[in-house]
């Protein structure tokens, strides 16, 4: 097996619609050599716990309207593009995404965290659940089949926490700025929502093409 590690925040449209096009690569070369990893990377880092409310964050990232506008209009292009669904007025809040990380490492010591991923990414942008919510992220471990009690317990506490902030600042001091950000065999990094294509070219080229 090659390792492919992925940063990603699981409010991170474009780590959505990069993982929906990584995953239809997989699905096509289903003998792909990947063993996935899924490494934290905050958009937010400092981001109040209970995070904030959703048109306040977009008002002070993006400014008015017509900056919310031209910063999405990509973002909803390539989703359309990958299939995948972008429920964007459903969201009401920008979460703190420390628990959500938290339980994409717990769920990596299971052998369950693309499944939890998934549920991450579906709950925030298709559901607009607060994914900084301790309950939600208890239903979506459950959902994904991870020991709910262990996780219920974990959560209650500050458990990796430190584990995860020190993860983050590795990845910046590594040059990571932006993500998604993957990086193949622990040496070839590959950066943004790359089309199927070039996962497949990637795939190819490791194993060769398809008979």
């Amino acid at each position: 097996m090659i390792s492919l590690d992925i940063y990603s925040d699981p409010i991170c449209p474009w780590c959505y619609i990069g993982k929906a096009r990584l995953d239809r690569a997989l699905e096509s070369r289903p003998y792909h050599p990947f063993e996935i990893r899924w490494h934290p990377f905050q958009l937010n880092p400092d981001m109040a716990a209970n995070g904030m409310e959703r048109a306040e964050y977009m008002a002070l990232k993006f400014g008015d309207d017509a900056g919310v506008l031209k910063a999405y209009r990509p973002v909803i292009e390539a989703a359309q593009e990958a299939g995948v669904t972008l429920n964007l007025p459903a969201i009401t809040r920008t979460p703190n995404t420390l628990d959500a990380h938290r339980l994409i490492h717990w769920a990596g010591l299971e052998g369950r965290q693309n499944a939890i991923v998934a549920a991450l990414f579906r709950a925030y942008f298709r559901e607009g659940r607060d994914i900084g919510g301790r309950d939600t992220l208890l239903e979506l471990a459950r959902e994904s089949g991870l020991d709910s009690t262990l996780t219920q317990r974990l959560l209650a506490t500050d458990a990796d926490a430190d584990r995860i902030r020190d993860a983050d600042r590795m990845a910046r001091a590594r040059g990571i700025t932006g993500v998604p950000f993957f990086i193949v065999d622990k040496q070839y990094a590959v950066s943004g929502a790359q089309p199927v294509q070039v996962w497949q070219n990637v795939i190819d080229e490791l194993t060769g093409p398809p008979a």
